[in-house]
């Protein structure tokens, strides 16, 4: 005996985007207009027993439940606890005589979720999982060793400074331009940065031994996406003045800047000529990562000043000003490197 179709529904009519859904449709629309299973079948281009579960899955969901889905597939192996225990063992780290390595690799991992959890999971499983939790291998940020506990945090409660630079100079904090300052040295002793090459080679680059060089004094307004930028043949007090000087033309008229800067001697000397539109703000000893121009330096060197050959010291300079200019051509790209929602939290 034939299973009936639901009396619920006409000749179904929903126009579909589906083209196997449609034609399923279209076979059972024939059922409803009096055609036997057997035409219905014809029209669907498929067996009786097929058109039997067409009409079984169309009887408990109606024209939903012709269209194709995909398979559950296999449960996977880690639950949302074995991730949370996985995120936390990962941003701890390793304790070196407890799990014998300094850092994390994947098979390290493996074998501590069997340890705690006895599941087994394999590498390339459990990669696509740390991908999908937002990790990636990443090269570390030095962090001095002797950094007082607390520094940066404390240091990032910076608001109520400004807001006092702001009653000392008489201009609203609206009109404080945040801005950070640091140098580099690029020389002919350059550096070698990472490239695409085939697995198991090792690519070569060149590499000069002489020792010509000369220091970028670079600081950016990452809110603003503005730079100001010197090369200079040694890092002092007259080099920072210079520097102080072409940072202070920068600064928009009627604002005033709260420059942020390592405790390097030239930073602070006694000598420094401090434009009236400029205030110094001294980082935490030790605590180079609260300074975005690191991050702008890594940028500059991957990408323009690495893999080179400097011919003389005015070859350097020549590359150093044409790597800056290129930055402050591309304003949203000082945003996006050097902003810092902490410099401003209000």
């Amino acid at each position: 005996m034939a299973l009936p179709l639901r009396d619920d529904f006409d000749a179904p009519t929903k126009r579909s985007k589906d083209g196997p859904q449609a034609r399923r449709l279209l076979a059972l629309a024939a059922i409803y207009e009096g055609a036997s299973r057997t035409e219905a079948a014809k029209i669907g281009g498929v067996t009786l027993q097929i058109i039997r579960d067409w009409v079984l899955k169309f009887n408990a969901h109606g024209p939903d439940g012709l269209i194709d889905r995909k398979p559950p597939g296999q449960a996977p192996r880690l639950n949302d606890a074995h991730r949370a225990a996985l995120a936390s063992i990962i941003e701890s780290g390793p304790i070196p005589a407890v799990h014998g390595v300094v850092r994390w690799r994947i098979v390290d991992l493996c074998q501590w979720i069997w340890e705690e959890f006895r599941v087994v999971v394999a590498k390339q499983t459990l990669s696509r999982e740390l991908r999908a939790m937002g990790y990636r291998k990443l090269s570390a940020r030095p962090r001095h060793h002797a950094q007082a506990a607390g520094a940066i945090e404390d240091f990032k409660k910076v608001c109520p400074r400004l807001a006092q630079i702001g009653d000392e100079k008489g201009v609203e904090p609206d009109a404080i331009e945040i801005w950070f300052a640091d140098e580099a040295r690029v020389g002919q002793k350059n550096k070698i940065t990472r490239r695409w090459a085939k697995r198991g080679t090792r690519p070569s680059a060149p590499k000069d031994q002489r020792t010509a060089s000369a220091y970028i004094f670079g600081a950016i307004c990452p809110k603003d996406g503005k730079g100001a930028a010197l090369v200079m043949p040694r890092c002092d007090t007259e080099a920072m003045n210079l520097h102080l000087a072409e940072i202070a033309t920068q600064i928009a008229p009627g604002a005033h800047a709260a420059i942020l800067v390592d405790q390097a001697g030239w930073h602070l000397s006694a000598g420094l000529i401090v434009p009236p539109n400029i205030t110094l703000i001294p980082l935490p000893a030790k605590c180079p990562e609260l300074n975005p121009q690191e991050n702008i330096w890594q940028f500059m060197r991957e990408n323009w000043l690495s893999n080179r050959i400097f011919k003389s010291f005015d070859d350097i300079v020549d590359h150093c000003c044409d790597a800056w200019n290129k930055l402050v051509d591309q304003p949203w790209k000082i945003m996006s490197i050097g902003l810092r929602d902490w410099a401003y939290r209000s």
